[in-house]
């Protein structure tokens, strides 16, 4: 299966050498479930020439505001639509799953919680699943399509389900340890102080990567009556 990753932004360049970027860091997530990948920076206007350019569809994370007057948010949601209306499995992460929800007519803006920052617990159906988050804006309403999988106290909608045909979460399952830290160390100075040190606390406490990883590769696997071939 061939997944096409739509890239939303860059990992600091300062980190680039140690952790390199995003599409990388999925393609390790994702690794020994057979699938190949393409990627597209549509934060630089590059855009895939159809949504059949691949099987399933991946958006990454990004430092920008999906509210934000960018060029190449228009463009994007135009190709979330037209993938949910093929359809094609999608899934997005942070910036993935608030502009996917933005443009199937969901609500996302800055949270009055503030930052979120480092290991955080969901529950997530009848388990508690551990991941680090590096966001301040949140899915305030999800479309009217989408189902609530997984939540916290300080995150409402941090996984949505969109049937069989979308999945999105708000934390970063590709991130680990050394891109918590550089995250820290390069972008951490907008972050109030306390909430930094709770993720520099956190750093060495046990998170469910490999789980979500596994989840996502099933969720693009999974039979469907209208994948046909695409499997």
């Amino acid at each position: 299966m061939h997944i096409g990753i739509l890239q939303c932004g860059h990992c600091p360049p300062e980190l680039q050498p140690h952790v390199g970027d995003y599409p990388g860091m999925f393609e390790k997530l994702l690794d020994g479930h057979g699938f190949t990948f393409a990627s597209w920076a549509v934060c630089d206007m590059e855009f895939p020439n159809s949504i059949d350019a691949a099987d399933g569809w991946l958006i990454t994370g990004s430092r920008h505001g999906v509210y934000e007057d960018h060029p190449w948010i228009e463009p994007l949601e135009q190709i979330i639509r037209a993938i949910y209306l093929a359809p094609k499995p999608l899934v997005g992460v942070c910036f993935g799953h608030q502009i996917v929800a933005q443009a199937l007519g969901g609500k996302v803006e800055k949270s009055d919680k503030g930052w979120g920052v480092g290991r955080q617990e969901y529950l997530w159906g009848n388990e508690v699943v551990a991941l680090n988050a590096w966001h301040q804006d949140q899915v305030i309403t999800p479309p009217k399509e989408a189902a609530t999988v997984s939540s916290n106290k300080f995150c409402e909608h941090a996984a949505l389900l969109y049937g069989d045909r979308i999945l999105t979460v708000q934390a970063h399952p590709e991130f680990g340890r050394e891109m918590m830290q550089g995250l820290i160390n390069v972008r951490g100075a907008a972050v109030p102080e306390a909430r930094l040190a709770y993720a520099q606390q956190m750093l060495d406490k046990p998170i469910d990567n490999a789980r979500l990883g596994n989840d996502m590769a099933d969720f693009f696997k999974a039979s469907r009556d209208w994948q046909g071939a695409a499997e």
